[in-house]
């Protein structure tokens, strides 16, 4: 039987992790890292990466929030491409002064640049609303292909003899 000393060194390799890298992996992954992209970010296999999660409560959680957060930013974007919107956009318009002698010579020429708003009109994108819809309701706009098929078997060789059978085969050579 086997005891446990609570003053015996543990065996192995000390772990990696760092309290900080909680921190990195939420902001990572609010920037939509994936986990094997984490892992060469902190210079370990994906394997060690999820020891990690089992063993830090706090890095799990990082991980979880932040890739909820980009979840649900990423379907917000997605929902108003599919729906349309109205923006306001900021385009740059040249204007040009331009003064006259009392003779009708150009006196002086100016250029400025001016940033205005515009209101845009982006319409829905068909491409989002079929995704949407495809991974919302799969059961109605999912991508069928319907095959419906009616099999009758006849058999015409059961219940012939062996004689019969042979004969069959020869006459088919």
């Amino acid at each position: 039987m086997s005891t446990k000393t609570p003053n015996k060194p543990r065996m192995g390799r000390p772990s990696a992790y760092k309290e900080e890298y909680a921190m990195q992996a939420l902001k990572l992954t609010l920037l939509g890292a994936t986990d094997k992209e984490l892992a060469d970010f902190f210079g370990v296999r994906e394997s060690t990466l999820n020891n990690w999660k089992k063993k830090q409560p706090d890095f799990l959680e990082s991980l979880k929030k932040g890739k909820e957060i980009a979840d649900a930013n990423v379907a917000s974007k997605l929902y108003s491409r599919a729906m349309g919107a109205r923006l306001t956009v900021q385009q740059p318009q040249k204007l040009k002064q331009i003064t006259y002698h009392e003779n009708g010579k150009k006196k002086s020429e100016t250029e400025t640049v001016r940033v205005v708003d515009l209101e845009v009109e982006q319409p829905p994108d068909t491409t989002a609303i079929i995704f949407w819809l495809k991974n919302r309701q799969p059961d109605k706009w999912r991508d069928r292909k319907e095959v419906s098929t009616d099999v009758t078997v006849n058999n015409e060789l059961e219940g012939k003899s062996d004689e019969e059978l042979r004969k069959i085969i020869e006459d088919a050579k």
